[in-house]
């Protein structure tokens, strides 16, 4: 099978509002970072960015993420905020690593409080997960800000999560675990807090973007027929082609297929060591009295 662990690709701006966006693949974990960045003034935004982690050895590491600062280097860019669409569940994220780094304030969507109380109670840690700590902004539903010309608003997209969100610039929308490439559909919604209804109203409300928008979806694993990552395609092609939720199917439909889907599907090998960490923005749990961190993991709560 060919290497995509280092595969990069740019998707161009098509013109005033609209971002360059740079996908980078992240292979261990099918995911897909993404900066976004302002044609004229080279400010960008860092998306979904990839702490590294071996769940063998249950060691850390930061080359996604040096790579994703590289690019941004590389190409003249000012990193300006550093966002998640919601906390992950296959990947730790490295929005506490990246914002020590820089200095750049980080940002997720506002239901992360109500995740973090979920997992709380899974996890037995009632004095956990300081979300408001741990992130610079907490953004609501339709919440705005701007970097350079770029005009970025915050779609609440639950569904995978109950706190997923969506962000759209101009004709661009990253949006997370919601939808996958045409080929492979939809993402699961059996997490905790998780819901295929959801998960369609969110999917109708993405696709409700003009037919141009560029749609980057957050994971993708080749299929039987196609071995290349992809991450790229318009609501126009989803409308025509998604294997979920093209034009014609239905919303029960649709719920049917997504729930006998995730119930054949096995937990991500690194959830339970990942959700403990996003919930902190990405930072270890503290460190205890020899220095290490530890972390906490259930048994027989899945």
């Amino acid at each position: 099978m060919t290497d995509h662990q280092h595969l990069t690709r740019h998707s161009p701006s098509t013109g005033p509002g609209s971002p360059d966006v740079w996908g980078l693949y992240e292979a261990d974990t099918g995911s897909v970072q993404y900066v976004a960045a302002c044609p004229r003034t080279r400010r960008a935004v860092a998306i979904d960015v990839v702490l590294n982690f071996d769940p063998a050895s249950a060691r850390t590491s930061t080359e996604s993420a040096e790579r994703v600062l590289a690019l941004i280097a590389d190409r003249g860019l000012t990193l300006e905020r550093i966002l998640d669409t919601h906390p992950h569940a296959d990947h730790l994220m490295a929005s506490h690593w990246l914002r020590e780094r820089t200095g750049v304030p980080n940002a997720i969507g506002k239901k992360v409080r109500e995740i973090a109380e979920l997992w709380r109670d899974l996890y037995n840690a009632p004095d956990a997960f300081d979300v408001d700590a741990a992130f610079d902004a907490l953004l609501a539903d339709g919440a705005g800000f701007e970097v350079g010309d770029l005009a970025f608003r915050t779609m609440l997209s639950p569904g995978h999560t109950l706190g997923s969100v969506t962000y759209v610039a101009g004709d661009a929308g990253f949006v997370h675990d919601t939808l996958m490439y045409p080929d492979m559909g939809s993402s699961r919604a059996d997490f905790p807090g998780g819901s295929a209804s959801e998960l369609w109203d969110s999917i109708q409300a993405i696709l409700a973007l003009p037919d141009e928008t560029r749609l980057f979806v957050g994971h993708d694993y080749g299929t039987e027929d196609r071995e290349a990552p992809m991450w790229e395609a318009t609501v126009a092609t989803h409308l025509a082609e998604n294997k979920h939720v093209a034009r014609g199917t239905d919303k029960a439909g649709f719920v049917k297929t997504r729930e006998a889907r995730d119930a054949t599907l096995s937990l991500p090998d690194r959830m339970l060591h990942a959700l403990q960490v996003n919930l902190r923005g990405g930072a270890l749990p503290a460190p205890e009295a020899d220095g290490h961190s530890y972390f906490r993991i259930p048994a027989n709560r899945f």
